[in-house]
């Protein structure tokens, strides 16, 4: 594959280093106090609760909705996490995996609203490019380890 400045991997890594930073934004800017203390899950239990499918409502009501807490710490930090392994390469696959994963989860919870479905439809894809190109071949603790070899 022929480019210019870079390589093929490292245009890759350039994509995942970026998604990285912004799962770790997504991160930051979230108010801990607020969002621990339940608000940032109750906003989304709100939105379950008037979802146009009922599975997702059925589905909130019971994984969610009786441990509002732990999923408030689950989503904030697994948002963290997705952000540091891709930004520094370290378990990149499951990374990729990971934040696939989370942004299909908030596209189905967030359907109705097209404003945000950008951001994750653009994820998802960035996240599914990174994996299929296998985006830690270069600039990666993964690589640097050995870890994932073709």
């Amino acid at each position: 594959m022929q480019t210019l400045w870079l390589s093929g991997a490292e245009w890759f890594a350039v994509l995942r280093i970026g998604l990285g930073l912004w799962w770790l934004e997504s991160w930051r800017h979230k108010d801990k106090k607020t969002w621990f203390d339940g608000g940032g899950i109750a906003w989304a239990a709100g939105i379950a609760d008037k979802h146009r499918w009922p599975f997702v409502k059925h589905g909130f009501d019971r994984l969610v909705k009786p441990r509002l807490r732990l999923h408030a710490y689950v989503v904030a930090y697994a948002e963290l996490a997705l952000g540091l392994g891709l930004i520094t390469g370290f378990l990149t696959p499951v990374a990729l995996v990971g934040g696939l994963l989370l942004n299909l989860t908030y596209f189905v919870l967030m359907i109705h609203d097209w404003a945000e479905q950008g951001q994750n439809l653009m994820m998802a894809l960035i996240s599914a490019v990174g994996l299929f190109a296998m985006s830690w071949q270069a600039w990666s603790l993964d690589s640097a380890l050995g870890l994932f070899l073709r």
